[in-house]
Order: C-alpha cells, then structure tokens, then sequence
C-alpha cells in the first residue's frame, strides 16, 4: 500500500483548505479596506462620482486585489502541502546544465 502525500491525504487537505479559506476571508476585508480607499481617493481628487463609476470602481478593485490573493494563496498551498515536491520532471536528463 502507498502512503498518500500532500493534498491525497484527506487530513493534509483538510486543515490545508481550512487554512486557504481563512487566508481567502482575511483578504476579502483587506480587498473591502482597498475599496474604501480607492473610492475616498477617487471622491477627494475628483469630487462626486456617477453611480457607474463607483460600481465599477469597486468590481474593479476588489476582484482584481482577490485575483492576485487568490492566486498567490494557492502556490502557498501547493507549496506547503509537498504537492510540488510531487512533480516529476521529464526534461531533467535532456536539458543539460553546460550551456
């Protein structure tokens, strides 16, 4: 029998996930706060706003501060669980470190 690692272990994934979505909820106040100096930046350099800009600028903001938690959140993830130590490097023996 093999021995599971990173995330095929059902306990490692687990508190794995618990910590991803912990991390994700801490960055989702962080991306709020974000907005709400966006948006005060925006209103004390351009005066009042349409309610299209503020929605926009508000979507913008936060999905693009979520995308880039998110992103990082995972490569943490597959990181710390071992999941990257997993791979196998099939060009290792044909790229030769001479060049």
């Amino acid at each position: 029998m093999t021995h599971r690692q990173g995330l095929d272990d059902p306990q490692v994934a687990q508190v794995a996930w618990r910590r991803f979505r912990r991390i994700m909820g801490w960055m989702a106040l962080g991306g709020a706060l974000c907005v709400g100096a966006a948006l005060l930046f925006l209103h004390w350099w351009a005066g009042p706003m349409p309610i299209h800009m503020v929605i926009a600028t508000i979507l913008g903001v936060w999905l693009t501060f979520m995308l880039g938690t998110g992103l990082m959140a995972l490569a943490f993830l597959s990181s710390g669980t071992g999941h990257d130590e997993q791979v196998i490097d099939r060009m290792k023996d044909e790229v030769s470190s001479d060049d």
